[in-house]
């Protein structure tokens, strides 16, 4: 069995539609597939459809953005049940923010290049919500770098010129949201907590304590050794444990494909022996 238990489409910034991506899920044989797009779940009823018509099993998901002194924390949501009125709360607030700091990103680009346009922008990207890998293929196109990844190098990446810092939920308020919702959190790519190993057991205890209940340990945004580290850790804590791809699409993200993980890894029994079981849980959440 294969899985992928983070993807992100149109509804938020990747590339294909939630029916364009099941289709790519069914080609590379991937038995079940988690759409967990960032701070929205307005893409989980078409996946769904998609992956009953495609014979998938459709694991219901969103990807919260957290408040976070230091580096980024994104809490996902898994197997959600019925969206609570707290995880739409949670989802509306972050979805203004958004918009606000893209606004003011876009303002501080056109300042360096007044040829932008906001209208040209949208165009390029309709029903979308916008997000920084979108101004940086913008940047693409109006030919002012080469790559995504230099415009994110120059200027949007943290500590950049025309980078505007965001604005997270809280995470105790997003953990009782998405259990309300009746699914599971789960830290993603723990390595983006920019947390040293030395500390980063208790900070990983203490989100467990609070009700946290699983770890996204294998992600292909860490090395090896620290996925595999990862795993380790969360099993002794308590933690059940996910692997993703977190794929955007091969014009966003060269380097990530479906199904795959740290070290080009196929995310199977190999990697996650009770994949079955972990698939049963989140699926038949649903």
């Amino acid at each position: 069995m294969m899985i992928d238990f983070h993807v992100h489409t149109t509804a938020s910034d990747g590339q294909y539609s939630p029916s364009e991506l099941i289709l790519k899920a069914k080609e590379k044989n991937i038995s079940a597939i988690a759409i967990t797009d960032h701070d929205t779940v307005s893409g989980l009823e078409e996946g769904e459809k998609a992956a009953r018509e495609a014979g998938l099993n459709f694991i219901r998901g969103t990807e919260l953005n957290i408040q976070w002194p230091t580096g980024e924390f994104h809490l996902l949501g898994l197997g959600l049940k019925e969206i609570s009125s707290s995880l739409n709360d949670i989802i509306e607030n972050l979805q203004k923010n958004r918009d606000e700091r893209n606004i003011q990103m876009f303002e501080l680009l056109k300042k360096k290049f007044p040829e932008l346009s906001w209208e040209e922008l949208s165009e390029m990207f309709p029903g979308t919500t916008l997000g920084r890998p979108h101004f940086a293929r913008y940047l693409v196109s109006k030919g002012i770098v080469k790559q995504n990844q230099v415009a994110f190098d120059l200027y949007l990446a943290k500590g950049r010129e025309c980078y505007v810092p965001r604005t997270g939920a809280n995470l105790d308020e997003a953990i009782v949201a998405i259990r309300d919702s009746g699914g599971y959190p789960v830290i993603a790519h723990p390595m983006s907590l920019f947390v040293s190993w030395g500390k980063l057991p208790d900070v990983i205890s203490d989100i467990y304590d609070r009700g946290v209940m699983g770890l996204e340990a294998f992600h292909p945004g860490a090395r090896n050794s620290e996925c595999f580290r990862l795993n380790e850790l969360g099993r002794k804590l308590g933690f059940f444990i996910t692997a993703a791809s977190d794929f955007h699409g091969e014009k966003i993200r060269k380097d990530r494909k479906l199904g795959h993980t740290c070290g080009g890894r196929k995310i199977d029994e190999k990697l996650i022996p009770e994949i079955e079981e972990l698939v049963a849980m989140l699926k038949n959440n649903n």
